[in-house]
């Protein structure tokens, strides 16, 4: 149930972008006007887990998560049904707010409920879902597209977030007793949590990873059809390999994490993530990227980053078992405001190399890394009692 919930939201962003011409025509609008309904659901989207995820560290995981799950569905039916560019955007906003609860709050019941390496498990296998579905739902949009037009992907996402919603009401329990809430400021709550420079330096690793992954995401249609000469069917097929590629990481990590510490877990897959994109700028600045070199790099690169977001965000949330909502919140806005920023950076360097994709990639996996000298306070601390970690 948990994987549902923190799935469909970041689905849900991203599912209808190859109708964007379409939708222009339709809504009488141009790009940027089609534009806005995605920038409209990302705001939405970080706001919610700014808002849900202290709220729920006050009053409790339950209700918060039905509320959510519900309007997420009912404003997502109305999407399909927006007659008009101004009530499509309107409508997108709410649904960001709405469906954030299933990421954020999701995010925290884990940490309610397990620590030590099943927590670490658990937050791995969630943490990859919302790096794989940016991923996965342009290509499962194309398909519902094709087989009736952009208003059947809300339609699609509808029903999703009604089972989810549904799911929620039946298998999901209150996991946060009312003597473990908190009783400060939500303002109070995002301090502490701020205030801990080993949880600060974990979160900006994993946001920083996000943003390499972004760097990927908005360069790669580019980079297979005009760098590497592949057709739109080898493009479609090797986006949706690195997704696989992602996901097969983190299970493998997930079995991993039992043996191995996560941090050192975590510390080799940033050395990897660095090593591929520095590989891949120099071979991009040098003229030698050919489909082998830019596959095999491309594909250490995704190993490397499952290792990375299954630690780094279970980590993470270790520090602050104590207010898992406010950290849940703020790890996910960092993570969708790096994705906002690095986007369109991208595009500045043209569409004909790899060079800007391998040098944003490069660039943020060497702040990643940066990052990571903040947690060495608390690289040899162990999980310990939950009554320690909220001292």
């Amino acid at each position: 149930m948990l994987v549902l919930l923190t799935f469909v939201g970041p689905l849900a962003g991203d599912m209808y972008l190859p109708a964007f011409p379409a939708m222009a025509v339709e809504l009488g609008t141009d790009p940027a006007g089609v534009q806005l309904t995605l920038t409209a659901m990302m705001i939405g989207f970080a706001l919610g887990q700014l808002l849900l995820g202290p709220l729920s560290d006050r009053y409790g995981r339950r209700t918060l998560l039905l509320a959510g799950a519900s309007v997420a569905a009912l404003s997502t039916a109305l999407c399909a049904l927006a007659p008009s560019l101004e009530w499509l955007a309107a409508l997108r906003f709410a649904q960001g707010v709405s469906a954030a609860a299933g990421i954020v709050i999701g995010r925290a019941v884990v940490s309610d409920v397990a620590e030590g390496p099943a927590a670490e498990r658990l937050q791995g296998v969630l943490m990859t879902l919302t790096g794989v579905a940016p991923i996965i739902a342009p290509l499962a949009g194309a398909a519902l597209i094709e087989a009736g037009d952009w208003r059947l992907v809300f339609w699609a996402l509808a029903a999703a977030m009604a089972v989810m919603a549904a799911g929620a009401a039946r298998w999901v329990p209150e996991t946060l007793p009312a003597g473990r809430r908190q009783r400060g400021s939500l303002l109070g709550a995002a301090r502490q949590v701020l205030g801990d420079r080993v949880y600060v330096g974990y979160t900006l690793v994993f946001s920083f990873a996000f943003g390499a992954l972004f760097c990927y995401i908005a360069a790669s249609p580019f980079l297979y059809q005009r760098v590497l000469g592949l057709s739109l069917a080898q493009s479609s097929f090797t986006f949706a390999a690195g997704a696989l590629i992602v996901t097969l990481s983190s299970a493998v990590n997930a079995v991993l994490v039992t043996r191995i510490a996560a941090r050192r877990l975590l510390v080799c897959g940033l050395t990897g993530l660095t090593v591929s994109s520095g590989a891949l700028l120099a071979v991009s600045v040098a003229g030698l990227l050919d489909r082998v070199s830019a596959l095999a790099l491309i594909t250490v690169a995704f190993i490397a980053l499952g290792l990375v977001f299954s630690n780094a965000a279970s980590l993470a949330l270790a520090r602050v078992s104590h207010a898992a909502g406010t950290g849940s919140a703020v790890l996910g806005a960092l993570q969708n405001g790096m994705a906002a920023v690095v986007a369109p950076l991208v595009g500045l360097g043209g569409g004909d190399t790899a060079v800007p994709m391998a040098a944003g990639m490069t660039a943020i996996a060497l702040l990643a890394l940066a990052a990571l000298s903040l947690t060495r306070a608390g690289q040899h601390e162990g999980y310990g009692s939950r009554a320690s970690r909220t001292r």
